[in-house]
């Protein structure tokens, strides 16, 4: 009983630290694979074979999508996607990360968890089916349930700083640590 205690301790002793240093996580990354710098290989050689693979044509160009789900998702995760090709200023870059988009289990990736994970997202807003959408500049973007407790849905994808926010300050989360100043 008392180990347990402890253990309780020394997570809640992580996760203000990891709140108070926001930056040590980055948010266009998950898992091993960044975005703009991973490649299909890599990813493969993390994750195994997917469950499938696709071939999609985007803006005419030839495109790799790695499907994982089941028991080929990582834990905790019912399905993962890494979409890549990745258009650069030297070109197409075919097996180079665009997208990685994870659906979480329920209670794997709470709103607070999020946030302390990621730090505090510089855009919040409410969608038509009563879900909330957080989104952060430097590449992701999370639904969060109808309660607006658990993630749903999670897209990593590169640094986009010139995303308009309305407002251009971070976004309050109920129940988050305010951001340092």
């Amino acid at each position: 009983m008392r180990r347990a205690g402890v253990r309780m301790r020394i997570a809640r002793l992580l996760l203000v630290v990891l709140a108070l240093y926001p930056g040590w996580a980055a948010a266009s990354e998950w898992g091993g694979i960044e975005p703009g710098v991973s490649t299909v290989q890599e990813v493969r050689q993390r994750y195994g074979a997917p469950s499938k693979e696709l071939r999609p044509k985007v803006e005419g160009y030839d495109t790799i999508q790695l499907v994982y789900e089941g028991d080929r998702a990582p834990s905790g995760i019912n399905k993962m996607t890494v979409d890549c090709g990745v258009l650069t200023a030297g070109g197409f870059k075919p097996d180079m990360v665009r997208l990685l988009t994870l659906e979480p289990k329920p209670a794997i990736f709470g709103r607070l968890t999020v946030v302390q994970g990621w730090g505090i997202p510089d855009g919040l807003g409410s969608n038509p089916d009563g879900s909330t959408t957080m989104v952060w500049r430097s590449g992701l973007l999370v639904t969060l349930d109808n309660e607006g407790e658990n993630a749903v849905l999670m897209i990593f994808s590169m640094p986009q700083p010139n995303l308009p926010i309305k407002g251009d300050q971070p976004a309050p989360v109920p129940g988050a640590p305010a951001a340092p100043r």
